[in-house]
């Protein structure tokens, strides 16, 4: 059985982590297909939205810990001379995430430290600018798992739903994304990323230049005219 399976949805990408009997615990096999998949989507213009999900009661139990503990796959002995990849958990990979839902029975566990380890997949970037340093610490240093009601008070979620309901409701939202001007939802994500490291006024100097493309598109057209005509916009990224 593939360890993900790739759907499309017309320009929603669902990916799902396909191990359930091991709640999704992460492999070599799968964050190579994973990578595949994300690059694939990625470089397929008809691709709007990503949405990452897990198949059965988990989205993902972080590293398959025994398969660590037995020297195999990621995580496994340091003496063995090969590069190794470790740490990866649940919370690791949601916050690469841009949106995030999460059931009202779920749990975020953050015990990196309970396993001697950081978060390597990006946590330490993204968790103080998510939701400030000292709650990171809190979060990281304490590894105490977090409830939904937890994670929303926190900022680590944008909502949370009824049990059952995640994949309906990530569906709904990226249906509303795919549904927007694609290059003015990539121009917004990028100069997100920029604004972290940008001054101010440096800044609003890329926006302007942005906008000056973005005005030249089919899609600020398509914008503008949908909108005097009263009715949805039809976007082609163009």
């Amino acid at each position: 059985m593939a360890e993900l399976l790739v759907e499309r949805r017309g320009p929603i990408a669902l990916l799902t982590l396909n191990r359930p009997d091991r709640l999704n615990a992460i492999t070599f096999g799968m964050l190579e297909a994973l990578g595949s998949a994300l690059a694939d989507a990625e470089h397929d213009p008809a691709v709007r939205v990503i949405v990452l999900t897990g198949a059965g009661r988990g989205f993902c139990s972080g590293l398959d810990l025994k398969e660590a503990a037995a020297g195999r796959g990621i995580g496994g002995t340091l003496s063995s001379g090969g590069v190794t990849h470790v740490g990866t958990r649940d919370l690791d990979v949601a916050l690469g995430c841009d949106l995030r839902l999460m059931a009202e029975g779920a749990t975020l566990v953050p015990g990196f430290a309970r396993r001697g380890i950081v978060p390597e997949s990006g946590g330490t970037w993204y968790l103080p600018r998510l939701v400030g340093w000292a709650k990171a610490c809190e979060i990281g240093f304490l590894g105490e798992d977090l409830s939904a009601a937890r994670a929303l008070e926190l900022g680590l979620v944008n909502r949370v739903v009824p049990d059952g309901s995640v994949v309906e409701a990530a569906i709904a939202w990226a249906d509303k994304i795919a549904a927007n001007a694609p290059l003015a939802v990539k121009a917004m994500k990028r100069l997100y990323r920029h604004g972290l490291t940008e001054d101010f006024a440096s800044h609003t100097h890329h926006v302007l230049m942005q906008l000056m493309q973005l005005f030249r598109s089919q899609d600020f057209q398509e914008g503008v005219t949908s909108f005097i005509e009263r009715r949805p916009p039809r976007f082609e990224g163009r």
